[in-house]
């Protein structure tokens, strides 16, 4: 019998023997591949050790078990690897990453919001990096927000108490220090949102200034969120 277009899903033949078999691999296979979450996108061989349900998207260049299926979407069922090429508007969560992933028919695209029918893309980003205070009136992270974005905001959270003789702290850019936040707080938990009236794009990646007002930084630590939107180009001809 033939399998299902999609998912190929086995079907019961008529006056099957142990028809529970059959009937137990498709939902199997359904299990997989409804509300997908795949736990990588980078392993080019299978994993040595590996749990039953289990499931990957296969990248180029895929050795072993897994050769030949670039590109697919592969899971363990029954002690084997079942493998699904996908369709145009299939979505996979990747565990790895915290990114939901959307397929073109060409490519997967990273947290899409719309596409385009030449595959120009919009996307919602959370950029996020933990700064440790190591002491100085200002303190710089690295070139967290990317070139060519449109920024909505910064969130962020004290993970560790800031120390120094500073009276609060503000967070911003080079030539705007208090953008994102101003007279913000010192203690383990506390937390800013830091948003602006419209988006701010920066065309070359750009650092965060952190400015203790009245004094310096001696330690403690600080979680930042930056929120952003990213455009890429239709295709060509």
């Amino acid at each position: 019998m033939p399998d299902s277009a999609r998912l190929q899903l086995p079907f019961i033949a008529a006056a099957q023997a142990q028809k529970h078999v059959t009937v137990n691999e498709a939902l199997a296979r359904v299990d997989a591949m409804v509300q997908v979450t795949a736990e990588s996108r980078s392993l080019q061989s299978p994993p040595l050790v590996v749990g039953e349900g289990e499931t990957y998207l296969i990248p180029a260049g895929a050795v072993n078990a897994w050769q030949g299926h670039d590109g697919e979407v592969t899971s363990f069922l029954n002690g084997a690897w079942a493998f699904f090429l996908p369709l145009p508007g299939w979505e996979i969560w990747v565990s790895d990453e915290f990114k939901r992933l959307t397929f073109t028919g060409d490519t997967w695209i990273n947290n899409a919001l719309a596409v385009s029918s030449n595959q120009a893309a919009m996307h919602a980003d959370i950029v996020e990096v933990d700064h440790v205070f190591t002491g100085g009136a200002l303190e710089q992270t690295g070139f967290v927000i990317p070139s060519h974005t449109s920024v909505w905001g910064i969130t962020g959270r004290v993970l560790q108490t800031i120390t120094g003789d500073l009276s609060d702290w503000s967070l911003g850019v080079d030539g705007s220090a208090t953008r994102y936040g101003d007279g913000l707080g010192l203690g383990a938990g506390s937390w800013l949102r830091g948003l602006t009236g419209q988006s701010v794009t920066y065309y070359n990646a750009t650092r965060l200034d952190l400015t203790a007002n009245g004094g310096s930084f001696t330690g403690g630590a600080v979680r930042l969120a930056v929120h952003l939107m990213r455009f890429d180009l239709p295709f060509g001809d």
